[in-house]
């Protein structure tokens, strides 16, 4: 599903962006702080409706600006289809595609999808466990514009169960226990299928995850990686009526898929502390990569790839690895500066101050 056009109108530092674009490897350079992550960052919200940064809306619009348009023309099955985005700075942003207006995000997502590398992807394995479950759910929602329900209806029920735990001030009344009822068999029903889901999803990234690292890693250890939630095997109603005396003392829901972990060992030791850095960052890679595998394998098509300033944390043998492994696919790869000896591409962008400063072919 290729991006055959983008243009840009006061995202971040960028101006005005107009860029016609072709399959194969696109090279996007420019010294921090000139543009180049914000171009792969206002992509990557026409196939989430978020920043990969985790930035707030107001925070994506221009400095002066009211608004902020993004559009996309992408290509999949021989159609095309055009995604077009207005941030507001302040109010409600506004999503078409095709032309006709959508409300629901959900309605967004699909059209394009996009596997992103990142510098901070080191986290996925370093890191606490909410960055692997939203690993996990980011998947899902790309894999299926109905998870993005799934994950937005448990965050709102959590909400609403955690503020009634706060206001029940550690006594169990017959009121508090009625409404907790209620929640309860809502946050049941949504998160048993959840966490089916990310298991499910679990099962297909693990040969993936081995085949990737004996390529990418030393393959001295062998990776493993388990679904780790402590409800699931028993369903969550009956986990939740067992913790709820715990739940009403403390205020906050202490069972469900907010608690659940993506648990990544290696050579049968917790990756997060008894893996070298090396070894962190192959698996974060293989990660990566292993989602899109299955990504492209349940899609029917190969994702965009984004390399965002990926190759200045990878030593060369391990970027010449990555490269190898990459699939033949349109892939953007952002660099401050040239790229490593050995990494081909087929278009260079450059640019300056929130505008293209040049466009050619690689070589030209």
């Amino acid at each position: 599903m290729p991006v055959r056009r983008i243009s840009i109108v006061d995202f971040r530092n960028l101006v005005a962006v107009d860029l016609e674009l072709a399959e194969g490897r696109i090279a996007v350079i420019g010294d921090n702080g000139q543009g180049k992550t914000n171009l792969m960052e206002a992509l990557v919200w026409l196939t989430t409706a978020s920043s990969f940064r985790g930035a707030p809306t107001e925070a994506l619009v221009r400095e002066g600006a009211e608004h902020a348009i993004l559009r996309a023309e992408v290509e999949s099955e021989g159609r095309t289809t055009l995604l077009e985005v207005e941030l507001a700075a302040v109010g409600r942003n506004r999503m078409q595609v095709n032309r006709n207006r959508v409300s629901r995000v959900r309605d967004l997502l699909g059209h394009l999808v996009a596997t992103v590398f990142g510098p901070d992807d080191l986290a996925l394995v370093k890191g606490g466990p909410a960055g692997r479950r939203r690993y996990m759910d980011d998947l899902l929602i790309a894999s299926h514009p109905r998870h993005h329900s799934l994950v937005t209806d448990l965050e709102r029920i959590l909400r609403q169960r955690n503020t009634l735990l706060r206001q029940a001030g550690g006594r169990m009344t017959r009121e508090v226990e009625e409404t907790l009822d209620v929640w309860d068999d809502k946050l049941a029903g949504i998160g048993e299928e959840l966490g089916r889901a990310r298991r499910d999803l679990v099962v297909l990234l693990r040969p993936e995850l081995a085949d990737i690292l004996d390529v990418l890693g030393d393959g001295t250890r062998p990776a493993t990686m388990e679904y780790e939630s402590h409800w699931l095997d028993m369903g969550l109603g009956p986990a939740l009526v067992e913790a709820r005396r715990d739940d009403i003392r403390r205020g906050v829901t202490t069972v469900g898929p907010h608690r659940d972990d993506l648990c990544i060992g290696l050579g049968g030791m917790p990756s997060r502390t008894h893996a070298s850095q090396g070894e962190q960052r192959s698996l974060a890679l293989a990660l990566r990569l292993g989602g899109h595998r299955v990504l492209a394998e349940r899609l029917g098509v190969e994702p965009v790839i984004i390399l965002d300033d990926v190759f200045s944390e990878l030593d060369p043998g391990r970027a010449g690895r990555l490269v190898g492994l990459l699939p033949s696919t349109q892939v953007f790869v952002t660099a401050a500066g040239s790229l490593p000896e050995g990494i081909d591409v087929d278009r260079v962008i450059r640019i300056e101050a929130g505008s293209v400063a040049s466009d050619s072919e690689a070589g030209a």
